[in-house]
């Protein structure tokens, strides 16, 4: 970003560039942080996609501008842990699960760094903390085989559904129903005004041996499915009828971690980390390898991989964070 990242996307636009296969081979690192000491577990874009908030395994959360490609601000949940993190409607507001003390969700002004409210119910790690993309309602999936249903606004729960298996879970696009990924091989669909009714629809997919999901993601389109497991697969299925589209793979994942996959803002494309510090990219529709991107500055896993919604831009972390542009043309 050697200047201002908006300077650069109006070059894009001015050239026609476009979010395509040539493009994407292009992306190179052009701003790079170390503000942490610890593994990056959790990236998450504001909705207008003009801040970026990570939380690490350090117990740091930082926010970052990402219009500007500088650090707005460095918080701690030392007394807490700091998990999974999601922004709100709000910029100076988050939810986050924990590492301590207790598995209870909390919602944090980013302004002051105070606690506004706590929602305590899970009784195991917290798999799946979604937020809704058109009000205050937060959804969380649970080592504890429980999904539950939150408004910010009371601390109480809104609904609840025990499962027979460890869920992992997600608001579709508009926010009217989720998806529960249960037991590894199966996704229920819930419809949100009948929150604690059967699912209105469920498919079952071949059970992978030793391949704990870790999480599940409609595209931005909410035509599809992407699948991510604690190993080498990544799986994207037709959200309407459960149909398995494409199998990703040929990325490292041998430590078992959570490798965090994301599409792109037109659901045309799949990125992913890996263990051995390449960002690998796929094109949706053919299931074909793109490329794959060497981050020269990351020396350890990259855990989490996301697109901005709003500008081409991409971001990659390990204990670092990398900030992605394609190179232009001279």
């Amino acid at each position: 970003m050697n200047g201002e990242p908006k300077a650069l996307d109006e070059q894009i636009e001015e050239r026609g560039m476009k979010l395509g296969e040539t493009a994407l081979r292009k992306f190179h690192i052009a701003k790079f942080f170390r503000e942490n000491t610890d593994r990056i577990n959790s990236l998450c874009f504001s909705p207008s996609g003009d801040l970026l908030i990570s939380s690490a395994e350090d117990d740091q959360i930082v926010i970052y501008d990402s219009e500007k490609g500088t650090i707005r601000r460095s918080l701690n949940s030392k007394k807490y842990g700091v998990d999974l993190i999601r922004f709100t409607h709000t910029k100076n507001t988050a939810v986050h699960s924990s590492t301590k003390i207790d598995d209870t969700i909390r919602y944090l002004s980013l302004h002051d760094n105070k606690y506004l409210r706590y929602f305590p119910g899970h009784t195991k790690k917290v798999t799946s903390l979604s937020m809704s993309p058109t009000d205050d309602t937060v959804l969380s999936a649970s080592q504890d085989k429980t999904i539950r249903l939150w408004d910010l606004r009371s601390p109480n729960c809104q609904g609840f559904i025990q499962l027979q298996g460890k869920p992992v879970t997600v608001f579709d696009p508009d926010g009217l129903i989720f998806a529960a990924g249960i037991n590894n091989e199966c996704v229920k669909l819930y419809d949100l005004r009948s929150f604690d009714k059967a699912p209105f629809s469920s498919f079952k997919l071949p059970c992978e041996k030793d391949s704990e999901w870790s999480s599940v993601k409609f595209s931005p389109d909410g035509r599809t499915i992407l699948i991510t497991s604690f190993g080498s697969t990544i799986r994207l299925v037709d959200a309407f009828s459960g149909t398995l589209l494409q199998t990703f793979d040929g990325f490292t994942n041998n430590k078992n971690l959570h490798l965090e996959a994301s599409f792109s803002p037109d659901s045309q494309f799949i990125f992913s980390g890996s263990t051995d510090g390449f960002i690998h990219i796929w094109n949706a529709d053919s299931g074909q390898k793109v490329c794959e991107l060497k981050g020269d500055h990351h020396t350890s896993p990259i855990q989490c991989v996301q697109f901005s919604p709003k500008s081409m831009m991409m971001v990659s972390a390990c204990t670092s964070m990398a900030f992605w542009l394609p190179m232009m043309d001279e």
